[in-house]
């Protein structure tokens, strides 16, 4: 059985061209979402992805109507072949039912692969040259060991009240309690 799936992205777009095309490829069952491409959360693909058996075919009008990115892309239709489900895309002429669709979705699940490595290295590298510049991700810290060894003292008088302690640190009571807490674990270790 073809069970198609459609989508815009606005309510002001038209689902009429993708439909009528899914329609003419032969679909009995259609399936549409109202959403952006990039949510994972789209009711009517979801309906259609459980209503598909093996030997069943998803098919859409294009490829950027099941998804947004690559990634994406790949991982649905993967899923779907792991199903005994095949897909088809009209306008790209992809039909992972054929060998030669077969080598395409291959082909786009090793550029996949290839795309994530090297965001991957590019990260790394990056955090790498930013550590050798002395600079290291997250917060900034909100105190330093002198901060806290001035907030230890001041707590220890009796006379010192903690909202003044921290409205002359310029930070709030959680966060000397947190920092407090982790100066204690570290003694501890």
């Amino acid at each position: 059985m073809l069970i198609g799936y459609a989508r815009k992205s606005t309510s002001d777009q038209r689902l009429d061209l993708q439909i009528h095309a899914l329609e003419q490829a032969g679909c009995q069952q259609i399936f549409s979402d109202t959403a952006s491409g990039s949510l994972d959360d789209r009711k009517g693909l979801q309906d259609a992805l459980n209503a598909l058996e093996p030997g069943d075919v998803l098919v859409v009008f294009k490829l950027d109507r099941l998804g947004r990115s690559l990634r994406h892309l790949v991982r649905t239709i993967g899923d779907l072949g792991r199903r005994g489900v095949g897909f088809r895309s009209l306008n790209e002429s992809l039909d992972t039912t054929s060998p030669g669709g077969k080598l395409t979705f291959h082909i786009f699940s090793a550029l996949a692969e290839y795309e994530l490595e090297i965001i991957r290295m590019r990260t790394r590298a990056g955090l790498e040259a930013a550590k050798a510049k002395g600079r290291f991700g997250g917060r900034p810290q909100k105190m330093n060991p002198q901060t806290i060894a001035t907030a230890r003292r001041l707590l220890a008088d009796p006379e010192m009240r903690m909202d003044d302690v921290c409205l002359g640190l310029g930070v709030s009571k959680s966060t000397v309690y947190r920092y407090l807490a982790k100066r204690e674990a570290a003694i501890v270790r």
